[in-house]
């Protein structure tokens, strides 16, 4: 049987040792059940299969190790860095055809991918989500900060916690967390502080076991859904240079660029980029 070429990035970082796993197959021309297992066996959070459809056109799926997802952020900084990298593709705008719609890819000195605008769901009980981490308290939340359901591609639960260390030292259960992804048809919970490392936008956790993630070093989707949160309800920043930090537990340091535009105090436009390094390659 034909052996198959996957491509091993770290997606939101520059070093090796940072960012978040992904594999990228040239190629769309397999089941759906056999990009399933190539998933599975390169064993990362999820693998990119891809293939050019018309000028400066490309069409994206993505797989989990356990089903496909509509999108994956830090697998398209990776497919597309890969690219770069290898002299497929120039300096310059691309769409991409995914399950979450057309979006726009930006190649210059980072890779940049437009998201589908703001979503803004249910409000969650909070106590619903204190029962999915051991050790946190009432207190442990912000105060005047909903715990909410936010999309620009993917349905996210974002949850605002007050302290650093209350952030690094989580105990996750993470069968309470795949009830509640269940319940309200999110990827998963994304939890963010103000308090970071580096003096960024803010240092963030992303937990998604009901895809089989416990935790994920980078995500792309759910800091563009956290950027437009927090232009609705915190309006501390500068909204065309944010920067989160994630991965730091897993020590897999990650950074990921997000950028929103703006008209007349609505959101027109959001865009994730960063950086990534290829690792490696397997023949599955």
């Amino acid at each position: 049987m034909k052996t198959v070429k996957v491509h091993l990035l770290n997606s939101f970082t520059n070093v090796k040792s940072g960012g978040n796993g992904a594999g990228v197959v040239l190629s769309l021309d397999f089941s759906e059940e056999k990009m399933k297992e190539i998933a599975g066996k390169v064993g990362f959070s999820e693998t990119a299969f891809i293939e050019k459809t018309g000028q400066n056109e490309y069409k994206t799926r993505y797989f989990t190790p356990a089903c496909e997802v509509d999108l994956c952020g830090h697998a398209t900084i990776a497919t597309f860095s890969y690219l770069k990298q290898k002299g497929l593709i120039e300096k310059g705008q691309y769409k991409l055809i995914t399950k979450a719609g057309k979006i726009d890819i930006i190649i210059d000195d980072i890779i940049t991918m437009s998201q589908t605008l703001p979503n803004y769901c249910e409000i969650i009980d909070k106590n619903e989500i204190l029962a999915c981490f051991k050790n946190i308290k009432d207190d442990d939340l912000i105060e005047n900060l909903p715990i909410q359901v936010v999309s620009t591609g993917l349905r996210d639960i974002l949850v605002p916690i007050e302290k650093l260390d209350t952030l690094i030292y989580l105990k996750p259960d993470f069968e309470e967390i795949k009830k509640l992804s269940q319940k309200y048809n999110t990827i998963g919970a994304h939890l963010f502080s103000f308090e970071t490392l580096n003096n960024s936008t803010a240092h963030t956790r992303n937990f998604a076991p009901l895809y089989d993630i416990d935790e994920e070093s980078a995500t792309g989707t759910s800091n563009g859904a956290l950027s437009c949160y927090l232009f609705k309800y915190y309006r501390n920043f500068d909204f065309e240079n944010l920067v989160f930090e994630q991965g730091y537990c897993m020590k897999k340091p990650s950074t990921i660029f997000a950028c929103l535009k703006t008209e007349n105090d609505e959101i027109k436009a959001v865009c994730v980029g960063g950086n990534a390094v290829i690792t490696g390659s397997l023949d599955i």
